[in-house]
């Protein structure tokens, strides 16, 4: 007997692993690393809240639980988009792109 042809994949958007420096997420089969250093909202985050990542379009990543929006770019050259930040009084939220 012969096995019937693959059915599309269903998932396109997974983390595949979470270690000290960083996570490796799985993006239309490609795997990125997104380092603690160069997006620090993820350093302290729940394992939960990282894992849960949503493609709202192509190119597009968004963190619901922890309100983070990243463009895949982004990531790939962290050094295009340097951080920017200065704290204030009134300001507790941390580092933004």
């Amino acid at each position: 007997m012969k096995s019937g042809s693959r059915g599309t994949g269903t998932s396109k958007l997974e983390v595949t692993n979470i270690s000290p420096h960083g996570f490796w997420i799985l993006v239309s089969e490609k795997e990125i690393f997104v380092s603690f250093k160069d997006f620090p909202w993820f350093k302290d985050a729940p394992v939960g809240a990282i894992v849960n990542v949503e493609l709202p379009h192509p190119g597009h990543l968004y963190w619901p639980d922890l309100d983070v929006d990243l463009d895949l770019e982004c990531i790939e050259h962290p050094e295009r988009f340097p951080l920017v930040w200065k704290a204030t009084s009134d300001d507790a939220s941390g580092p933004t792109l």
